[in-house]
């Protein structure tokens, strides 16, 4: 291996960058993404803003004027001209910097080349200084651009900016969310790049199919035809809701919806037993940490359970819950619940017990449904509730119906009954 020095002229984000420009342009990023951006998606930990990404990425590869023409001069001391030609170049890539960040200018063309074309200059200056190096034909080839790795990639919004400005991207990541999402962005979108869409009638809409236009046609197609299919053999075991009058009785956020039947999107069950006092004996009382739905501020939603003489009803409430919503019926760390209708203790053993036998059963709370503009919280229905129950789990997933094996490691589910899954 040889020892030879690398001449690498420091990078532009080594000396100077238009940070202000950089910061604007990230806070609006977050206003302007629209719903459907890849970055949109799945919010990441720690996830980086797309405009500071680009200049990053951009800064980290193009050379600083002033470095290079040390590099390429070494023996030549700079004069004032030297130095007023160095700060015209840093403005004039400066303002690439900041037409690049631009949001709008995401997907323009003109200013995304303008950057590709610096970079690949960069690159080439570099290979041209180190064109004596014992391995420039295969350390600095012109004809082929270094590539980005990003091992941990998360969101994917590293690799994809870089793809953006004419690089070799590599992804990777140990959570199989984020290798999802960077396989579908940084691996299939490409390979379909500016290609028509496989559905037939499509296909003459657009006289060019540019970038992933094609590609994305043939998603929202068949993702439609799919829903379709799955709504119309699924509809019985998941029935939509239709919002009545009486729903919307002192509830302004459902008035919109009246009359209206909304997909369900979320049924909210709490498990039951029946009450250890002899009293209410016949009454399955819910265990339920919070009943708490939305802490929303502004949105808030809880549901409070009804005392009658049969037993109880869940109501639902918009509005500031009071303190006692966000504990539920439970009144200690573990199983220790209280029951709903005397307050009597409902111990772990007794919970167990009755859970082994077979007798812990299930009681709708709420319905979460899809609104025009978010979630809808509704009050459960018998509808609801009996399509749920009505249907077999054995026989609904009778591949996945595995028995547990009984083995004290099964630290929970066993003590609780739940001997499959």
């Amino acid at each position: 291996m040889s020892n030879a020095t690398v001449i690498a002229p420091k990078k532009l984000i080594e000396v100077a960058l238009p940070l202000d420009a950089i910061n604007v342009a990230s806070a609006a990023t977050k206003r302007k993404a629209p719903k459907g951006y890849p970055t949109t998606l799945h919010t990441w930990w720690a996830q980086r803003p797309v405009a500071a990404v680009r200049a990053v990425i951009f800064a980290q590869l193009v050379n600083d004027p002033e470095d290079l023409w040390r590099c390429q001069n070494p023996c030549v001391e700079p004069n004032k001209q030297h130095r007023g030609h160095w700060s015209r170049e840093r403005g004039r890539l400066f303002k690439i910097i900041e037409d690049l960040v631009t949001w709008d200018n995401t997907t323009n063309e003109a200013v995304l080349e303008s950057a590709r074309v610096e970079i690949r200059r960069a690159w080439h200056q570099t290979c041209e200084l180190n064109k004596a190096h014992p391995q420039a034909a295969r350390l600095f080839r012109t004809d082929e651009m270094p590539g980005l790795h990003d091992p941990f990639a998360g969101g994917g919004t590293i690799p994809l900016e870089a793809q953006r400005l004419g690089l070799v991207a590599t992804a990777s990541d140990l959570n199989p969310v984020a290798v999802l999402i960077n396989k579908v962005m940084i691996e299939i979108a490409p390979r379909f790049a500016s290609q028509s869409p496989v559905n037939p009638e499509a296909r003459d809409l657009l006289d060019a199919w540019k970038g992933a236009a094609g590609l994305a046609e043939d998603v929202r197609r068949y993702v439609a035809w799919m829903s379709h299919e799955a709504e119309k053999r699924l509809s019985d075991i998941y029935p939509k809701v239709e919002v009545t009058q009486k729903m919307a009785t002192g509830r302004p956020d459902l008035q919109p919806y009246i009359g209206r039947k909304l997909t369900v999107v979320a049924w909210l069950w709490a498990r039951t037993v029946k009450s250890p006092n002899p009293a209410f004996s016949h009454v399955e009382v819910p265990l339920v940490s919070s009943f708490i739905l939305s802490s929303k501020k502004g949105k808030e939603v809880y549901v409070e359970p009804s005392i009658n003489k049969n037993g109880y009803e869940f109501t639902l409430r918009v509005g500031t819950p009071p303190p006692e919503a966000k504990a539920g019926t439970k009144s200690a760390r573990g199983a220790n619940f209280r029951c709903v209708m005397s307050q009597v203790p409902v111990e772990p053993k007794y919970i167990k017990n009755e859970a082994v036998m077979g007798r812990m059963g299930q009681r709708l709370m709420a319905i979460v449904a899809e609104g025009t503009r978010g979630r809808v919280y509704l009050p459960s229905t018998h509808v609801q509730e009996t399509a749920a129950i009505t249907v077999d789990p054995k026989e609904a997933a009778s591949s996945f119906h595995v028995a547990l094996a009984d083995d004290p490691r099964n630290l929970w589910c066993l003590q609780y009954g739940l001997s499959h899954v």
